[in-house]
């Protein structure tokens, strides 16, 4: 096998996202964010909201593997305010779809909690970042 064949060994795996790249990915996730239904982007701003109240160094969705059933439980407290909502409204929501908006919830928090732990100081920081203060 000829030499010029060969790849050193750091090249076979590939680069992390360097920062920009990330700020880029980032702005993109925004945005198709902001083409949600009005549904979901009513979801996802109480989502945001709730998760600011717990988003401090040392919080659940910082942890390296967050626990299922503590994501569960901040997914049913967020549905237990979106329910206390509708009842305050006066809003009459057949139990099928409180189970869909359920569904809903959880998979617009995940999303939020991943966006959070990437883009926030105390998250998962960019190799730039870290390499200055190596």
């Amino acid at each position: 096998m000829p030499k010029e064949n060969i790849l050193p060994f750091y090249m076979i795996y590939p680069l992390p996202l360097s920062g920009q790249e990330e700020e880029a990915m980032m702005r993109d996730l925004e945005y198709m964010q902001q083409l949600y239904p009005a549904d979901a982007k009513k979801y996802q701003r109480k989502i945001a909201a709730i998760l600011d109240t717990i988003d401090y160094e040392g919080s659940l969705i910082y942890d390296e593997f967050p626990c299922r059933w503590q994501m569960y439980r901040l997914c049913q407290s967020v549905v237990a305010v979106l329910k206390r909502e509708a009842q305050d409204a006066g809003e009459a929501i057949s139990a099928e779809k409180w189970a869909w908006i359920e569904e809903m919830v959880q998979i617009l928090l995940y999303y939020e909690v991943y966006k959070r732990r990437h883009t926030h100081k105390n998250g998962i920081k960019p190799v730039e970042v870290l390499g200055k203060y190596r």
